[in-house]
């Protein structure tokens, strides 16, 4: 029976093999973190059916259920999809997007994570790659979801401005200000934009509305967290719309599928084809096709 199992076909379908024979921990799709009630009930009966009545819950917001024998992949798959749940990917491409809380839920958070997670997940979820490629979003500066440790790390932040008329100088948002960046200057808030990371304590702290805050995005790319460690880089500015993030995430997974050799992680090819190359590409994509001048 061994001659016949296709085990990449497996793995890349979310089955990894354990150490006991025909025994396999197969990994299913966790978008944002998120499961429903009764997606958790199908998991449930599921293991205690086909595995050994555990899961594992893995470091990237991941469910595993162990002990699936080989023989019950079909039947496991099925009752799986008809619950609701999606196996995950293992292989060569884009694996299952993680996210923090956002401010949805989360006080701090300036950027709702989790319907960002879900339309990166069905854009590019599966998509083939020369290697592994992680997601991760995380909803502001606290960075729980640690973006730079991924391949392209998406972190929330706002685009502040002040209003004039409707400050007190009480001081609230330079005591706020962790980065230092607020000071009183004749009668106004001076913001040294140099030091601003768009945390936006100025804008949740003030108690007249002065400041006023506009969320957005602040890529990392390269970050990786393995038996290679690299935090990401930063090379734009914080991201106003939806429509440049894509333009530029979709230039992230061309630049990796064009230079990247097979088995190759994202940051050791940007290295290797070099960062002016790879920053040229990706301000190709920040500022799209050029427009017809009539």
């Amino acid at each position: 029976m061994a001659g016949t199992i296709d085990y990449k076909a497996l793995k890349d379908g979310g089955f990894i093999r354990q150490k006991q024979k025909d025994n396999f921990s197969l990994r299913l799709k966790v978008v944002g973190g998120n499961l429903t009630a009764e997606q958790l009930i199908t998991i449930a009966d599921v293991s205690k059916r086909y595995g050994d009545g555990h899961v594992h819950l893995t470091s990237r917001q991941g469910v595993e259920i162990p002990f699936v024998k080989i023989e019950d992949v079909d039947s496991v798959k099925a009752e799986l999809l008809g619950g609701g749940v999606h196996t995950g990917v293992c292989g060569a491409g884009v694996r299952t997007v993680t996210a923090c809380q956002g401010s949805q839920i989360c006080p701090s958070g300036c950027i709702e994570t989790h319907s960002l997670a879900v339309e990166i997940s069905e854009r590019y979820f599966g998509r083939e790659l020369p290697h592994k490629f992680k997601f991760g979003v995380t909803g502001c500066q606290n960075n729980c979801l640690k973006a730079e440790e991924n391949d392209l790390g998406v972190k929330g932040g706002y685009l502040i401005s002040w209003e004039k008329t409707l400050c007190t100088l009480c001081g609230v948002c330079i005591k706020a200000c962790r980065e230092k960046a607020l000071s009183v200057s004749d009668d106004r808030i001076v913001l040294e934009d140099e030091k601003c990371k768009h945390c936006g304590r100025c804008v949740k702290s003030c108690p007249t509305d002065a400041w006023k805050g506009k969320s957005g995005y602040i890529l990392s790319f390269g970050g990786t967290f393995g038996n290679m460690i690299a935090k990401g880089d930063e090379i734009f500015p914080i991201i106003e719309d939806r429509e440049t993030l894509f333009r530029v995430t979709d230039g992230a997974l061309d630049f990796f599928a064009k230079y990247a050799k097979h088995g190759e992680r994202f940051r050791v090819s940007i290295d290797r084809a070099g960062w002016d190359v790879f920053r040229a590409e990706m301000e190709r994509a920040y500022y799209g096709p050029p427009r017809s001048i009539r």
